[in-house]
């Protein structure tokens, strides 16, 4: 349970992915009836397209198999559902904020955002996001007379982490896509640096995350699943630096802030995160040359250094595979080169 003290913001955020499921068992005298009527009764602020959408995508599933929207619920018929959160009370101001756009049709666009940017206004950040950017975007471009499009959320990406990021043009393809997401049919790849060395190549995270008991501004892992939500990463070595390492890692889960948590739980934090602890040199000399070095790559990289690089999916409409990928930004790439150039000529083993 999450404690009162939290905003419906919060609440709506401890998932990186924008879904939530149900599962519904009908009662033994449950008489028959339609079961968009049926979900309609049970789920707060559902509507009948939302369940229609979702059956065309084949998010409603009664008893493991797929139903359409005019299925008649019986007695002991275990329902299970991934619907989109609905949207938030939030007027969304258009805003001429320049995108890095990398895929648009019809029906869905990808954007490599930049570190920085908030992805939805929310309290306290009502303007300068990346959905008061598409808002605008989308008017621009919209046909006279057409349909207006609003940007729909499937998943979301911190403001300080850059990389690419998907939103759907209409919700049919925001329903089809969170339930790839909830089936781990989307293929993500994250480029991290992190604090210390690996003895091994790979390796697998796992254990529910959840908000700390502590500060529940932050997340933390739950080894034994008391509380939280079940999370697993993997990662493999991409290049070593002796006191830092440049991690590749794969997502099976969505939660808030999974690979920066997952990775200071295992001793890792990434480079200059502040929330869990990356800011302060953790590895290396004491000598006040590398301290500055340190110090330097931090002014560079001001936030954690983490990429969503890649995205790979199943399109919602036609079904076509794509796989978008991307370059580390430029203060991320100019901190790995420097790391480089101490690698290669150690310039920090000795006070000069």
């Amino acid at each position: 349970m999450l404690s009162d003290d939290l905003t419906m913001s919060d609440k709506l955020e401890e998932n990186e992915e924008l879904f939530e499921h149900f599962r519904l068992v009908a009662d033994l005298g449950q008489s028959l009836l339609r079961i968009d009527k049926f979900l309609m009764s049970r789920i707060e602020n559902m509507t009948r397209n939302k369940i229609q959408n979702a059956a065309k995508a084949g998010s409603i599933l009664v008893n493991d198999k797929p139903v359409k929207s005019n299925y008649k619920v019986k007695p002991k018929d275990i329902i299970s559902v991934v619907m989109t959160h609905p949207p938030r009370e939030i007027e969304i101001i258009s805003e001429n904020i320049p995108l890095d756009v990398v895929y648009e049709d019809e029906d869905i666009i990808l954007i490599n955002k930049k570190p920085g940017m908030v992805v939805h206004p929310a309290y306290g950040n009502y303007t300068g996001t990346l959905v008061n950017a598409l808002t605008y975007l989308f008017n621009v471009n919209q046909k006279e007379g057409a349909e207006e499009i609003k940007p729909y959320l499937v998943h979301r990406i911190d403001k300080d982490t850059s990389g690419i990021m998907m939103v759907t043009k209409n919700e049919y393809a925001q329903t089809k896509l969170a339930k790839d997401f909830f089936d781990h049919t989307i293929e993500r790849t994250y480029q991290a640096l992190v604090w210390g060395d690996f003895t091994e190549e790979e390796g697998i995270v796992t254990g529910h995350i959840g908000r700390s008991l502590k500060d529940r501004k932050v997340m933390t892992v739950f080894p034994n699943g008391d509380y939280g939500k079940q999370a697993t990463t993997h990662y493999k070595v991409l290049e070593r630096f002796g006191y830092v390492t440049l991690v590749e890692c794969t997502l099976e889960t969505g939660r808030t802030h999974q690979i920066r948590v997952h990775m200071k739980h295992i001793g890792h934090p990434l480079f200059n995160d502040v929330t869990y602890g990356g800011d302060i040199i953790l590895k290396g000399t004491k000598f006040t040359k590398y301290k500055q070095f340190i110090q330097n790559c931090f002014k560079i990289l001001p936030r954690q250094a983490l990429h969503a690089k890649s995205l790979g999916f199943s399109h919602p409409v036609s079904g076509k595979s794509i796989f978008i990928d991307s370059n580390l930004p430029d203060d991320m790439q100019s901190t790995l080169d420097k790391w480089r150039h101490y690698i290669k000529h150690k310039a920090f083993e000795s006070e000069e």
